[in-house]
């Protein structure tokens, strides 16, 4: 396993351990991918994707803990669903 999928694997973790929080009010929170960066791309869906305060849960929420956990990522991203 290398670096970036190393990364990966650490960034699904936190992922799964915020995911119950966004669910219980009807969102969710899916990965998308590591950039070159170390920026994480994540989609925001359920009620967290229309979610007035989305980019609070995004920025205050998520990505705090993300970058507490993993000092090496840089920011999380949402990005919008291909529809």
């Amino acid at each position: 396993m290398n670096q970036k999928e190393e990364l990966e694997t650490k960034v699904i973790h936190v992922i799964d351990q915020i995911r119950p929080y966004l669910q219980a009010d009807g969102g969710d929170v899916e990965f998308v991918g590591l950039m070159e960066d170390n920026t994480v791309t994540i989609r925001l869906l359920g009620s967290c994707g229309n979610c007035p305060y989305s980019v609070q849960t995004l920025k205050n929420g998520i990505e705090t803990a993300m970058v507490k956990a993993i000092p090496e990522i840089r920011a999380v991203e949402a990005v919008s669903l291909d529809i």
